[in-house]
């Protein structure tokens, strides 16, 4: 390592022009180069208001720019962290992923954003690429299936957290929704608007988050004694939810409600409803988790139950940067659990 910095020291001329050194700046400055340093590191506890404004003229001034290798190498931090998202196309992901990076942009971080597709093996291969790559920390909405790795970086102590879904096995900060009790909630809500004929779809239960969803509604059914039949859940994959929502919609007694599992589900729903002339909520009352940028302009508006995203997302990011720079203590719970939000809108039918 020893080699390599001296090798970033060496290379301060890039085709015979000469680049401006931290020693430029403070010299230009009339301060040491270490103020300089505590300046570009944002150590300001000791630093008057005139040093900074110096410094800060004499970079502008001179174009210099900091050499980040050297400086990783120095601090043993890259100044970056990765999120691997299960589905990039769902809004939730969408979400989390702005929050992380307003926060980590805020702190000097940088983030790489990777899309694992719900599949173990892309999953694999991008924290396998993140960590190549030296980041100081990932973020992760984990498949569940690669369990040996995450037991792996858990037992290294790298900074590691999983949100929107846990894995029971590992234990890392964990920051998810209470999905069971949104869920049991919006089977009530129909309820108290005289449905009986509750029916649930979502996508194949594999994870954790589709898990609760599903036991929420399970449960909220068996509370109200409702009918519990086969017919009314369905954990179709996402390119067979038009043929799934047609065999309910078929039966002798076809449900009157309905529960999305997620933003997915939902326009694949949507679309089935209106190429089969399926009205809502005449025919068919709707909630779905999620919110999205069109529930409110959808004509009847949708009623949803809306995960707090950013809030979430925020969240993540601020418990991994305290991971890697060591700065959790007792206070820093390992697993954070949110409330949903349920925005009532006009796709449910009152039938009593």
């Amino acid at each position: 390592m020893i080699a390599l910095i001296y090798l970033v020291c060496k290379q301060q001329e890039v085709g015979g022009i000469r680049k401006v050194t931290m020693q430029d700046v403070a010299e230009k400055a009339g301060v040491s180069k270490s103020t300089v340093s505590q300046y570009l590191n944002e150590r300001f506890e000791y630093m008057g208001q005139a040093t900074k404004e110096k410094i800060k003229a004499a970079i502008e001034e001179l174009g210099y720019q900091p050499n980040v290798l050297a400086r990783s190498l120095k601090q043993k931090k890259t100044l970056t962290i990765g999120i691997i998202v299960a589905n990039i196309l769902h809004h939730f992901s969408t979400q989390i992923t702005r929050a992380i990076e307003d926060y980590c942009h805020s702190h000097q971080y940088h983030v790489i954003i990777c899309n694992a597709d719900d599949q173990p093996e892309k999953e694999k291969q991008y924290i396998d690429m993140l960590r190549a790559k030296q980041v100081d920390g990932i973020i992760l909405l984990p498949t569940g299936k690669n369990i040996a790795l995450y037991r792996e970086l858990e037992k290294q102590g790298y900074p590691l957290l999983f949100i929107d879904r846990a894995v029971e096995e590992i234990n890392v900060h964990t920051i998810v929704l209470n999905n069971r009790d949104a869920a049991m909630h919006a089977v009530e809500y129909f309820y108290g608007k005289g449905h009986e004929r509750i029916a649930m779809m979502t996508t194949p239960v594999h994870v954790s988050v589709r898990a609760e969803r599903v036991r929420g509604y399970q449960e909220a059914v068996r509370l109200h004694q409702l009918p519990q039949m086969n017919e009314y859940l369905s954990t179709a994959p996402l390119e067979n939810t038009e043929q799934a929502l047609l065999q309910m919609m078929a039966l002798s007694h076809p449900p009157t409600a309905l529960l999305v599992g997620n933003d997915l589900v939902l326009i694949e729903i949507l679309k089935t409803v209106r190429k089969h002339d399926i009205r809502i909520p005449d025919q068919l009352s709707l909630i779905t988790f999620d919110e999205t940028q069109f529930a409110e302009l959808y004509d009847p508006p949708l009623t949803t139950i809306a995960q707090p995203a950013y809030a979430m997302g925020k969240k993540a990011a601020e418990l991994l940067l305290k991971q890697i720079n060591q700065q959790l203590d007792d206070e820093d719970q390992r697993s954070f659990v949110f409330q949903a939000e349920f925005l009532e809108r006009e796709s449910v039918k009152k039938l009593i």
